[in-house]
């Protein structure tokens, strides 16, 4: 069993100062890892980490050719959040190489990034 609010907790935290999250992306095709939830049927996840070197770390087997990509919480706030939304897509945190993964609803997350956004 994970420790849910633990995990976001710290996913926070550690985005605060850099306000930069990151995903992987395929160089070429530009897209980037969305894969099913391992919690919920039907339901598509997008895993982000809180650091380049967590990413990174998952740039093996099926996901060798991905990189990580960094995303600023501006520009999630800005240019993500419609579209993954018309999608129905949930997000993953610092998704774990085993075990389960926090998995938390679009407006959650969205609301605890909007609670640690830096404004320039």
């Amino acid at each position: 069993m994970t420790d849910q609010p633990n995990i976001i907790k710290t996913f926070m935290t550690d985005v605060k100062v850099p306000q930069v999250l990151w995903a992987l992306q395929e160089p070429e095709s530009e897209n980037y890892v969305v894969l099913d939830s391992v919690n919920f049927e039907n339901t598509e996840v997008m895993p982000l980490w809180s650091s380049a070197e967590l990413a990174q770390s998952h740039c093996l087997e099926e996901w060798k050719d991905y990189q990580p990509t960094a995303i600023s919480i501006a520009e999630w706030m800005e240019f993500w959040i419609e579209d993954l939304n018309e999608d129905n897509i949930i997000i993953g945190l610092n998704w774990p190489e085993e075990g389960d993964c926090v998995e938390v609803e679009l407006a959650e997350f969205t609301q605890l990034l909007s609670e640690i956004e830096v404004y320039k």
